[in-house]
């Protein structure tokens, strides 16, 4: 994921033991020392992180993402494509976005075998439900990356699963020898689709309506790929529906109300058009942030007192409901003011 947004269901949330923002938060950052740097497709790099003492790090669960510390104070998500039973290394696999506003471009390009970064410890808030009759999965590009550890883990537990990925051409296909190796075990269970030979996108609809109504659906990949996955699963329970985003979608806050930090007992106005991190930012409050685009949860803030106005692509229906979170790089609030845990 290169800053993705997930959609949460309430099921995936009760399975995810690690879904800790505050823990995670207060732990601080990793140094990790870039231990490979590997081709995995004309455009795409995957780079394998460790201790420079070799010590266990953090676990994660299979859809985890780990932000990264890059220069000119940048901070980006990305998926950890690894086995989750791996202890000491963490792999991540980045596309060089031709729109970068410096972090791709920054690892596949500058970033050296043995260099150390700074890393916050993994967060999933795209979770794999394990115990699903069956898994099917829709990647689209570099929307493979948290849905290879996914399968990776639904594999060395014996669960049944499906893949449906989506390439522009074959060049940026990352990961096709795994897969295929995975595939010659159990043949059916991975499908291609290469627009520029097939002539058109993938049919998701079709694929879709094949897939048993107890299934668990997961999809990551572009916009549109999102979009068609949700109108064609949109008559499905949100219990088995899963999506994570590469960009986000949301507007700035359009009112103008009040932030309460309750620990620091100080108190701002974000103004119409700013955000609350805006704000914070500009007075020198430090707050976790990465994309910036109400996609990847690293700003997920708890509320105390208020009504948020949800604007993110994070929060599951039932979190959004209770109000007792919110996304300050994005979201607004209902009433005048809002006191946050911060």
């Amino acid at each position: 994921m290169t800053t993705a947004i997930k959609d949460r269901s309430d099921a995936s949330l009760a399975s995810d033991p690690l879904h800790l923002p505050s823990s995670v938060a207060e732990s601080g950052p990793l140094q990790l020392r870039v231990e490979a740097i590997r081709f995995e497709a004309e455009t795409i790099r995957s780079i394998e992180l460790r201790a420079p003492d070799g010590s266990a790090l953090p676990p994660f669960t299979p859809g985890a993402h780990i932000d990264l510390a890059l220069p000119g104070e940048l901070s980006r998500s990305y998926s950890l494509i690894n086995a989750a039973s791996d202890g000491d290394r963490y792999v991540v696999a980045v596309n060089r976005d031709a729109a970068s506003r410096g972090g791709s471009a920054y690892l596949c390009e500058t970033l050296r075998v043995g260099e150390i970064l700074s890393v916050m410890p993994p967060r999933n808030s795209f979770p794999l439900v394990e115990t699903a009759s069956e898994s099917v999965f829709f990647a689209g590009g570099i929307g493979i990356t948290p849905i290879l550890a996914m399968i990776r883990h639904l594999e060395a537990i014996g669960r049944p699963w499906r893949l449906f990925y989506a390439v522009r051409d074959r060049a940026n296909a990352a990961f096709l020898a795994q897969l295929a190796r995975l595939e010659a075990v159990q043949p059916g269970r991975v499908h291609l689709h290469v627009d520029k030979e097939a002539g058109s996108v993938m049919a998701v609809a079709a694929r879709i309506a094949d897939v048993p109504a107890d299934a668990h659906l997961y999809c990551c990949g572009p916009t549109p790929m999102i979009a068609a996955f949700k109108d064609a699963a949109a008559g499905r329970s949100d219990h088995y529906v899963h999506v994570e985003h590469f960009v986000g979608t949301a507007a700035k806050p359009t009112g103008e109300f009040k932030i309460i930090l309750k620990r620091s007992q100080r108190e701002f106005t974000v103004s119409a058009g700013k955000t609350i991190m805006d704000v914070l930012m500009e007075a020198g409050v430090r707050v976790a942030h990465s994309c910036r685009e109400g996609v990847c949860g690293t700003c997920e803030t708890r509320v105390i007192e208020g009504v948020p106005d949800h604007k993110d692509n994070v929060l599951s229906a039932r979190e959004r409901a209770s109000n007792k979170l919110i996304m300050i790089c994005c979201s607004g609030a209902k009433t005048d003011r809002l006191v946050l845990d911060l």
